[in-house]
């Protein structure tokens, strides 16, 4: 912990005066010595001490008659302001990483929970074939008893040779013996929302091309619940959903149909004969792929 505290303090003097950093390197140590700690209560100078550090015996930096002696203090306490300016920013990205890890989790007497073992090491508690491909997770067992604000004790067998009080992030949720999960869905379940209404429209730029968006209300949902979504994404996923408001033409076929030469009636009653259709596209003759040597291909048939 010693070396991981000063590191920190090191790289934020070195980023602060990389070019003075070595001047003010006693700093480092008298930093740590000074320095709160939680498990003390106080820094280990008053711990060791019994009072708080002076410099140089000088009490009051202000009533100090050397020139040169008041200039070097007050830029040790500016140069104390900003190592410290970046402590404090070094420390706040340290507990947002740790942060991500953790979750707040309470349970009560008589909850049961999952306990977190190492398997290899605790082996009176459950018996285990293999213990490599073993469960993470022991248990479930009852909680007795809550033992300040991050432990508990657990109901453990009787053949468990280790202490009962575990902290709270060995521990998960579990449910009770006594309920059942079901291991299908309820025949009623409901059927997948499909866009039903659109409410609004905008486009919104993305790099170099404009996206439209729409607002969509869902089947069996308020409007409170209405959703942005993209337009083309949306029509591929539901080609026939009732927000469009018009049936989709089955795919596959021609757009046009063919008219057979011949007399034609209109409406007004006039024959007419119908243009004969044109000359026929010619097809690309298919030849044989000249790396596949070893088969013979047969373009007739």
């Amino acid at each position: 912990r010693v070396n991981q505290c000063l590191e920190t303090f090191l790289r934020c003097f070195v980023h602060a005066c990389p070019t003075k950093w070595y001047v003010w390197l006693p700093l480092a140590e008298f930093w740590y010595n000074t320095s709160p700690h939680s498990a003390l209560g106080s820094t280990p100078f008053e711990v060791l001490y019994g009072r708080a550090p002076r410099y140089f015996g000088i009490i009051d930096p202000v009533a100090c008659t050397s020139p040169d002696l008041s200039d070097w203090l007050q830029d040790r306490a500016q140069m104390e302001a900003l190592i410290r300016q970046h402590l404090l920013r070094a420390r706040q990205a340290m507990k947002d990483s740790a942060d991500k890890r953790r979750s707040d989790r309470v349970f009560a007497v008589d909850d049961w929970v999952f306990l977190k073992l190492q398997p290899y090491v605790q082996r009176s508690v459950a018996t285990r074939a293999n213990q490599k491909l073993a469960f993470r997770y022991f248990g479930p067992y009852k909680v007795l008893q809550r033992i300040g604000a991050v432990a508990y004790k657990l109901q453990l067998p009787d053949s468990s040779s280790i202490h009962p009080v575990f902290h709270v992030s060995q521990l998960r949720q579990a449910l009770p013996p006594t309920e059942q999960v079901q291991d299908q869905l309820p025949a009623a379940a409901a059927a997948s929302p499909v866009p039903e209404e659109i409410l609004e429209r905008r486009t919104v730029q993305r790099g170099r091309s404009e996206v439209p968006r729409l607002l969509v209300r869902w089947t069996d949902q308020p409007p409170e619940f209405a959703t942005w979504e993209d337009s083309e994404d949306l029509r591929q996923h539901f080609p026939r959903a009732p927000a469009w408001g018009q049936a989709v033409s089955p795919g596959g076929g021609g757009v046009t149909a063919s008219v057979p030469p011949g007399p034609v009636t209109t409406n007004a009653g006039a024959s007419t004969t119908a243009a004969p259709a044109g000359p026929e596209r010619p097809r690309r003759q298919v030849k044989p792929n000249w790396r596949l040597t070893a088969q013979v291909w047969d373009t007739t048939r």
